[in-house]
């Protein structure tokens, strides 16, 4: 069993394509990059946050609780 040579990704590319339709793959193509984007996005801010230890954050003390009353449904 060794690797498969480039026919076969070819043909498995193609059957892919052919399954599941070029807008989609883009689509998820986008999605997945967008991922990767962010990703990387919050991987430096979080470098940068450890790069300044003497900073200090404030937070706004405005944890508010919000009341909610459940209602049951009832089938009429």
């Amino acid at each position: 069993m060794g690797s498969f040579s480039i026919w076969h990704w070819l043909i498995v590319l193609l059957i892919i394509a052919l399954v599941f339709g070029t807008k989609k793959l883009r689509n998820m193509g986008e999605d997945l990059g967008g991922a990767v984007r962010g990703f990387k996005k919050g991987m430096s801010e979080g470098a940068q946050e450890e790069s300044r230890p003497e900073a200090v954050t404030q937070r706004r003390s405005t944890d508010e609780t919000i009341d909610v009353q459940a209602k049951e449904k009832t089938d009429a």
